[in-house]
């Protein structure tokens, strides 16, 4: 069994934003280029967390409180459905698997919550620029088809049917 070597890629164009590789490998894409040679290639790469809100103890709590009560409704309705002969006993099964879950749901939210941090947040890796890489026997005719993308006017290179 032999290894086949992978290619050699060749950056054709740099862009500050992913949505314009994006726009650059769709326009290629739109021109009949076979893109199974192209990558976007985020450099530059840095961790960015957005802190989004404080969280307490109660908020932690509350928001598992939500949560058990969903599963257990989710649950009960299950149960309810499969398990359960007369509406009586559906309807008991449902509102004991709520409580359940409410019950559980708030206990896991504050243990979950003690000894973390008191604020959530949301990560992201972004790039500080994007490179439009392909394969180095395409890459003659991708940089000729991107020249006449950014040739065009902005409303015909970004529109895609």
């Amino acid at each position: 069994m032999t290894m086949q070597q992978p290619a050699t890629r060749r950056t054709i164009k740099t862009f500050d934003s992913y949505e314009d590789a994006e726009r650059a490998v769709d326009f290629l894409s739109d021109n009949d280029f076979p893109v199974e040679n192209v990558s976007i290639v985020g450099t530059g790469l840095r961790y960015v967390e957005q802190v989004v809100r404080r969280t307490s103890a109660s908020r932690a709590t509350l928001n598992g409180l939500a949560y058990g009560g969903l599963l257990g409704l989710l649950w009960g309705l299950l149960f309810g459905l499969f398990f359960t002969v007369d509406s009586g006993s559906f309807f008991g099964v449902v509102v004991y698997s709520v409580l359940v879950g409410l019950v559980f749901g708030a206990l896991f939210g504050l243990i979950g919550h003690s000894g973390r941090r008191d604020f959530e947040s949301v990560g992201q890796t972004v790039a500080d620029r994007y490179e439009l890489q392909v394969d180095d026997s395409y890459a003659d005719a991708a940089e000729h088809l991107v020249a006449r993308m950014a040739a065009e006017p902005a409303s015909v290179a970004t529109t895609t049917t």
